[in-house]
């Protein structure tokens, strides 16, 4: 079901200021959280699972080009993969351990450890799974893992997501981030955090049912690939643990994959009843602390960052700052921390350190979107749409298919003074999302114009 638009305006007066190259704080945060990529996506097919007719809303031919289209954007909301080659390759070895156990064994499979702090994993329908950084620190064992990985590939082989669209009659994919407080009261929720609720958005929210189905799937993989059943349990253990530590720390997790006490006795008694027989197996801890140990070297950094960005969801900005500071005293290098700084700076209106903090996340990750689509929307606010265009455009050349990036050149182009460029760029983007603010903004400029009624 399509969710009401309450997503806010552009502020008043933007048009006049992108004239002068006057941005103020309250545009460049604008500017950087209004984008959002929304795309329509049918019938009855049988279930790989139970062998009953399902409803769906989306042929395997869609599920696959869902994943080849959005997830890229998705997992670069997320920050892009860690730049760690063996960690990646060590998590889809255990993917692949797990693979001839499926139902759909000829998925397009892949995973990717990302730079996300937050603590969750999701999977785009045809398989593409996304694991975060923030979780990849806290579990303890590779039994864990294959359950968290056999949980995902549950939901892959279930078909709950083409499930929900024929419940729904409809798909809706967005890109959204936290929204991060700014002084103006009408428009606070604007400026992105980053992707915690971007998956969610599309992916979620599944059902109870969904993630009881998921659970027993994924115990019975696990098992199957020579691991103990018992490592959905502790996977359960340590989720619900965390959540009563740090509830916030789990928002995410808990919103798009119900968690609940029931889930965890489920585990447990069939753990202890039909995989019995698993007990034996290794869960192999050692291996799993020697392939992550690159993460877990990161923990405090990992932590401070999460820190940071419950300080953000909370307006504290202050807050958030120096817990920032501390995860780059820990790792002056890290990605994360210096792209979210940048974020935290910006929102108090040190554009210019909000830069350098940017420059140096795309210094250290070049290859990655997100830094330069920040480093844009800075330097518009810094009174040079041109450099921000030319961001643009690395931009488009990293990720291709953003639809926030054609607003956003629509606008650094009107800052240049071609209002002829700016109308098409900004008419294109509303051939691809033409609801939320940046679509009423590049509506009302077009009209400005000339070029629409």
């Amino acid at each position: 079901m399509n969710e009401p638009d309450t997503r806010p305006a552009a502020p008043g007066g933007l048009e006049h200021r992108l004239r002068h190259n006057r941005l103020a704080r309250r545009d460049v945060l604008w500017l950087f959280g209004a984008s959002v990529g929304a795309t329509a996506l049918s019938g009855c097919a049988v279930s790989p699972v139970t062998g009953q007719r399902i409803l769906v809303g989306l042929s395997e031919e869609q599920e696959r080009a869902i994943d080849a289209q959005q997830a890229p954007h998705q997992f670069s909301q997320d920050l892009g993969a860690v730049q760690d080659a063996g960690v990646n390759a060590y998590v889809a070895e255990v993917t692949a351990r797990l693979q001839p156990h499926v139902q759909r064994p000829g998925m397009p499979y892949s995973t990717r450890v990302l730079n996300a702090n937050y603590v969750n994993a999701y999977t785009f329908p045809a398989g593409a799974m996304g694991i975060t950084r923030g979780i990849m620190a806290e579990m303890q064992d590779e039994a864990q893992l294959a359950a968290l990985l056999g949980h995902e590939l549950g939901h892959v082989n279930a078909r709950h997501a083409a499930q929900r669209q024929g419940q729904a009659l409809v798909a809706q994919v967005a890109v959204v981030g936290v929204a991060v407080a700014a002084g103006d009261r009408g428009w606070a929720p604007v400026a992105a955090v980053g992707g915690q609720i971007g998956a969610s958005a599309l992916l979620a929210r599944y059902s109870r049912d969904n993630e009881r189905e998921a659970d027993t799937l994924g115990q019975q993989y696990l098992v199957a690939a020579g691991y103990p059943a018992q490592g959905m349990v502790g996977l359960h253990q340590l989720l619900v643990s965390e959540h009563d530590r740090q509830p916030g720390l789990l928002e995410t997790l808990f919103s798009s994959h119900p968690m609940s006490t029931e889930r965890l006795a489920t585990a447990r008694q069939l753990a202890e009843t039909t995989h019995a027989a698993s007990r034996s197996a290794p869960a192999q801890r050692e291996r799993y602390m020697d392939r992550t140990a690159s993460l877990r070297a990161l923990r405090p950094t990992i932590t401070a960052c999460q820190n940071g960005e419950l300080a953000m969801s909370r307006k504290a900005l202050p807050e958030a700052q120096r817990q920032f500071e501390a995860a780059l005293k820990h790792a002056p290098e890290d990605y994360a921390a210096n792209l979210r700084m940048a974020q935290c700076l910006a929102a108090q209106d040190r554009l210019a350190d909000a830069r350098r903090y940017a420059e140096t996340a795309r210094r250290v990750y070049p290859t990655e979107a997100q830094a330069m689509k920040l480093g844009a929307t800075l330097k518009l606010g810094l009174r040079d749409p041109a450099a921000a265009y030319a961001e643009l455009q690395a931009f488009d050349r990293a990720l291709p298919g953003d639809p926030g990036v054609l607003f956003l050149k629509g606008v650094s182009l009107e800052g240049m003074g071609q209002p002829r460029q700016a109308a098409e760029h900004y008419a294109a983007f509303l051939r691809l999302s033409p609801q939320g603010g940046a679509a009423q903004h590049a509506v009302t400029r077009l009209q400005a114009m000339g070029y629409a009624r």
